[in-house]
């Protein structure tokens, strides 16, 4: 099959302004991504709606393309990216912009979620350790997944779910394999174009889950498994915490 992946890059971004621009270990933090992004795929782009941003892949040897502002998801300018691309493309993998530790394996995992032919949507998801602790797991800021026993996503929350009835939380992680989801995601090129037009729904509303949506209008959602842990940067704050994995590596 032939993938293409696509990294969408944000200038404006409420707790993180420039945060694509951001040094890390001395490269930006696009850079970063697109580097490890880079080692496993030829085809490989940024979208970004800011000059600057595309001037620094540009710079560092890499391909952006501009899109619109006014994007309401990465789906959204995933899409508009790879119109602009015209490359012809079975599967189009959006890589988070802000998952400067992406490995390789991740993205494997998710290119041989295709390899069932009913598969339309892809995600990732890395199991719970008790190690994590039960804050970890309660975490809102840490979308759950129910993953059925052929490996789709049944439902994703900001809950923990499922629920464990007649056990004391404090054995939950014991007692029990929860799935935490990475924001991974990858599609086929048609289904890419089929769900960028949907309205929004209920479920995605109240949990402010974009997937729930695929999932409302009835998409297969592929769960693909890992166990690296990424680390995202979402704040100041999340890229001290990287910088300091990075020196540790």
């Amino acid at each position: 099959m032939r993938f293409i992946a696509i990294i969408p890059a944000r200038y404006a971004s409420t707790r993180f302004p420039a945060k694509p621009l951001a040094m890390l270990g001395g490269k930006p933090v696009v850079q970063r991504v697109y580097e490890q992004v880079k080692s496993v795929l030829d085809n490989v782009f940024v979208a970004t709606d800011d000059q600057r941003i595309y001037d620094v892949v540009e710079g560092f040897g890499g391909r952006a393309v501009m899109t619109r502002e006014d994007h309401r998801s990465g789906t959204d300018r995933c899409f508009e990216a790879y119109q602009k691309i015209g490359c012809e493309c079975d599967v189009v993998i959006n890589i988070q912009g802000d998952e400067p530790f992406i490995q390789p394996s991740q993205i494997r995992a998710l290119q041989a979620c295709f390899e069932d032919e009913k598969t339309q949507i892809a995600t990732l998801v890395k199991p719970f350790t008790v190690a994590d602790g039960l804050e970890a797991l309660q975490n809102p800021n840490s979308p759950k997944v129910v993953v059925s026993d052929d490996q789709r996503a049944l439902y994703f929350s900001r809950s923990v779910i499922p629920y464990l009835r007649g056990v004391e939380q404090t054995e939950w992680l014991a007692r029990h394999t929860f799935y935490k989801h990475i924001g991974l995601y990858a599609y086929r090129v048609e289904t890419l174009a089929e769900i960028t037009r949907l309205p929004q729904s209920t479920l995605e509303k109240v949990e402010s889950l974009e997937q729930l949506r695929w999932l409302d209008n009835g998409y297969v959602i592929k769960v693909g498994q890992t166990d690296v842990e990424t680390i995202g940067i979402d704040t100041p704050e999340d890229l001290v915490k990287a910088e300091e994995f990075l020196n540790r590596m």
